[in-house]
């Protein structure tokens, strides 16, 4: 997780890239940005904000070797040494636009920017970022004339998030550099993170905890949810979220004997082998839980009922055995139709 209360920007320059799809072509500044002091205060957490909530993070990646990767390439020159600092930029362009090999790869600005006193992991380091910005808003802007006031519509950039960026930093473990990416506007997936960047997650503890409860969030939807019902898979969420918060090492035997149902054990053994092969991954046997990646993805489970009656039962994800306990499914013969009965001592 990225710290930018201490950083500065020490060089900025603005580029324009094409798509050689649509034959547009790259438009290059000849000089870095000097910005005045409202500017600077606007930019320097426009470009960083995104980064301070990042639980995980990337490595270059290479089919031969990562010392050809481009951008790796790119971001050492420049982290070693900025002299080049135009030049280089200019380079990353061109690097952005060869991989523009779709007419749905939006042209739009890249800002590249050289930072100090970016903190990670309470080291303070340098960094370099690549930002491209590919939407622009409408805002009203009022004028005088005649001495009367008037509007008019322009179009600018949207202060509140990029768009695409990537925060390399001056910073190595035994994976290589340290790199973080943010995509808003995924229309490509494999356009930034793959072809551009050419990243992959890292091996560590917040890549591991990411995928378990991934895994468990597909089982739950695909499986627990078409063989069990609605609310099993709350309850498979619920318990699987609660074993994570009360273990600090995953153990998947254990978590399947805590945590499945004896019906549920073999399928969930047979989806964690699909899941596997179709995202090019393998889950760790053991690993250390990452608190702040289950954290984040805790706030992203929704644990609810939807009924076809216009009635949504949502259940407590901290409170995993409270719907076996207090809520119960069954069927009028009458309506012909199927019910939930909830139980409770006061409302609150």
């Amino acid at each position: 997780m990225i710290n930018r209360n201490k950083a500065t920007i020490t060089k900025f320059i603005i580029h324009k890239v094409g798509n050689k799809f649509n034959d547009t072509k790259n438009a290059f500044s000849e000089d870095v940005v000097t910005f005045d002091q409202d500017s600077y205060e606007l930019m320097l957490p426009f470009l960083l904000r995104g980064f301070t909530s990042a639980t995980q993070s990337y490595r270059f990646n290479h089919h031969s070797n990562v010392a050809l990767n481009e951008i790796n390439t790119y971001s050492t020159q420049l982290l070693n040494d900025d002299e080049n600092f135009i030049e280089v930029s200019q380079h990353i362009v061109t690097h952005l636009y060869e991989q523009s090999n779709s007419s749905l790869i939006k042209t739009g600005d890249v800002l590249i920017a050289l930072f100090e006193g970016v903190e990670y992991n309470e080291i303070t380091t340098n960094a370099i970022g690549i930002f491209k910005i590919e939407n622009r808003s409408n805002f009203f802007q009022t004028f005088l004339e005649n001495n009367s006031y008037d509007i008019l519509v322009q179009k600018g950039i949207n202060s509140k998030k990029i768009d695409k960026g990537c925060l390399i930093l001056n910073q190595t473990d035994a994976e290589g550099k340290i790199v973080f990416s943010l995509d808003n506007n995924s229309y490509d997936a494999q356009y930034w993170v793959n072809h551009f960047l050419n990243i992959k997650y890292a091996d560590d503890t917040n890549q591991h905890t990411q995928n378990y409860i991934e895994l468990c969030k597909d089982f739950s939807s695909e499986i627990i949810k078409t063989k069990f019902g609605e609310q099993e898979r709350n309850t498979f969420l619920a318990k699987s979220i609660d074993y994570f918060k009360e273990n600090e090492i995953v153990s998947i035997d254990r978590f399947k004997e805590e945590v499945l149902e004896e019906a549920q054990i073999e399928l969930f053994e047979d989806y964690k082998k699909e899941f596997e092969g179709d995202n090019n991954i393998v889950i760790r046997n053991q690993f250390d839980v990452s608190e702040r990646v289950l954290n984040k993805e805790k706030r992203k489970i929704k644990t609810e009922i939807k009924l076809d009656t216009n009635i949504q039962i949502k259940l407590d994800i901290d409170a995993p055995d409270a719907s076996a306990e207090y809520l119960e499914r069954g069927y009028d013969d009458d309506k012909k139709m199927h019910y939930y009965k909830v139980f409770f001592n006061a409302e609150g």
